[in-house]
């Protein structure tokens, strides 16, 4: 398998996934402004969207949205019960934090890093993402991870998120329990390697 990345991008949870799940994938590294990969191909032309992550499978299928793909690298792993298994409450519930993450953390994030966004706009940019973090933070006060005592792919999710935070001009030093399970995840060897392989 083929994973296209860019260093701290929204890719970082599927190499995270990945590194925790003991599926080897070949990184390949894209340049998000020229749009090519590290071997200068376009990259246009291997993903019309133009965007990472994208997981290339050996037979040539493809997946192309973050959520997905750590489900579907979890459920090749399924021993190391980074998900729920399919079926359960416990995978919807696990599939509505990534909806979550994904609509309401994720996306919310653009205007701020989108050079023509009108300065006026992005104090309240930043105020949705605080009330959306503020949620989080209850919720974390309830368990050592976010689906409970077990890491999980959403957690690298989350986590991929929280790094954005300090270059969006975004501080979340108020939320407590948001910042306890931010060092809890950044301390897991394979995340760190995750980081350190993109010179995080």
């Amino acid at each position: 398998m083929k994973l296209y990345y860019s260093p701290g991008d929204c890719s970082l949870s599927p190499h995270i996934v990945a590194l925790e799940s003991g599926i080897a994938c070949e990184m390949i590294r894209v340049d998000l402004k020229s749009h090519t990969t590290q071997s200068g191909d376009d990259f246009y032309s291997i993903n019309p969207l133009g965007y990472v992550p994208l997981l290339v499978l050996d037979n040539g299928q493809t997946l192309r949205e973050g959520a997905a793909i750590i489900q579907y690298l979890a459920d090749l792993a399924q021993e190391k019960e980074l998900i729920p298994p399919a079926g359960t409450f416990a995978r919807y519930q696990a599939q509505e934090w990534l909806n979550f993450i994904a609509t309401e953390i994720h996306k919310s994030f653009a205007p701020l890093f989108t050079p023509t966004t009108p300065e006026a706009y992005k104090p309240v940019a930043r105020q949705q993402l605080l009330k959306r973090y503020r949620w989080v933070d209850r919720q974390l006060k309830h368990g050592f991870y976010t689906m409970g005592e077990t890491f999980s792919v959403v957690d690298a999710y989350l986590f991929t998120t929280v790094g954005w935070a300090q270059h969006a001009g975004l501080d979340l030093s108020e939320f407590t329990h948001l910042q306890a399970w931010s060092q809890r995840i950044a301390s897991r060897p394979q995340v760190q390697a995750a980081m350190k392989a993109e010179g995080l």
